[in-house]
């Protein structure tokens, strides 16, 4: 930014120098000595390679070089007067906002906030693209992503790089998915009971994400055997033919309108809760675009910072 700074500075000086002819009105103008004047357009002139200023009489002219940089000067200046304004952080929001994420954080978090946002700064484009949390956080951190829509569980908490800030959206308990028949499971047994009916079927998990199957594992540890892993699925959908088939077992939200044939058993004691978390670089926020659609994702939400752990996933 120094350097920036440092150009601007000279291509200024050029600027007044065609308008006013005279290295010392220019450093009136700027508040800085005719010397430095000086040695600032000799030092452009060396950058550009060409010479930008010859004398008029007492005073001096720009050459055709230096009316030609002049030209570009002005465009130059007003674009970085313009950058300015845009990144100052009590700007109007202007700008393109990367998303990535689940896609049950898009439909349940950033689908209802886009509307509102638009209203609110119609100058803020919202581009998402969807990805699993261990693929969105790595995004976020090389930059290609301007804020993440990641989950993890109570029983299997994430660890996010120490760059990354972040808060709570919202929460959701999930349950055992298995067929729609009568078992012996006690309405009041704890999560190990019920795991320990199904420990010889088959189990499904994520095929893009390991939570669920540590989550899986935990209990049944706690349960007193090792789960045989039998399909890995990215879908719900699918989790859901599988078990209706008869297949295999495994995780499923409560709150997910059920499809015809299969149950979700409660566990608690313990429960599983899956946490969605909206997260971004800890050197970011203060960017207009990228306040505005953190503000539109945590609005009537608890707006609670998540502790992060500092390990990069």
């Amino acid at each position: 930014m120094n350097n920036l700074s440092v150009e601007t500075r000279r291509l200024r000086m050029l600027l007044e120098l065609a308008r006013l002819g005279s290295m010392r009105e220019v450093a009136e103008v700027l508040h800085t000595t005719t010397s430095t004047v000086s040695q600032q357009i000799s030092v452009l002139a060396g950058e550009m390679g060409a010479a930008l200023i010859e004398p008029d009489g007492r005073r001096v002219r720009l050459t055709p070089a230096g009316r030609r940089l002049a030209d570009h000067a002005i465009t130059i200046l007003e674009a970085v007067e313009d950058a300015r304004a845009d990144l100052a952080p009590q700007s109007d929001p202007r700008g393109t906002v990367r998303v990535a994420g689940f896609s049950t954080a898009f439909r349940r978090s950033v689908m209802p906030a886009l509307a509102p946002l638009a209203a609110a700064h119609p100058n803020v484009t919202v581009r998402i693209v969807e990805h699993e949390p261990t693929e969105a956080i790595a995004l976020l951190l090389a930059d290609r992503v301007d804020v993440a829509l990641v989950y993890d569980y109570d029983l299997a908490p994430a660890t996010i790089d120490a760059a990354i800030d972040g808060a709570t959206l919202w929460s959701t308990r999930w349950g055992l998915a298995v067929p729609d028949a009568d078992y012996a499971v006690a309405d009041d047994a704890d999560a190990a009971a019920v795991m320990a009916v199904f420990r010889r079927a088959d189990w499904i998990v994520n095929s893009r994400n390991d939570a669920d199957e540590r989550v899986l594992r935990t209990l049944a540890s706690i349960a007193g055997f090792e789960p045989v892993i039998g399909h890995a699925a990215e879908s719900l959908e699918l989790v859901e033919s599988l078990v209706v088939a008869g297949l295999g077992v495994g995780l499923l939200p409560m709150d997910r309108p059920r499809a015809v044939g299969i149950r979700v058993l409660p566990l608690s004691r313990p429960g599983v809760s899956l946490r969605c978390r909206v997260i971004w670089r800890r050197d970011r926020p203060r960017w207009p675009p990228l306040a505005a659609v953190i503000a539109a994702l945590i609005a009537d939400r608890p707006a609670a910072r998540v502790t992060v752990a500092a390990v990069q996933p």
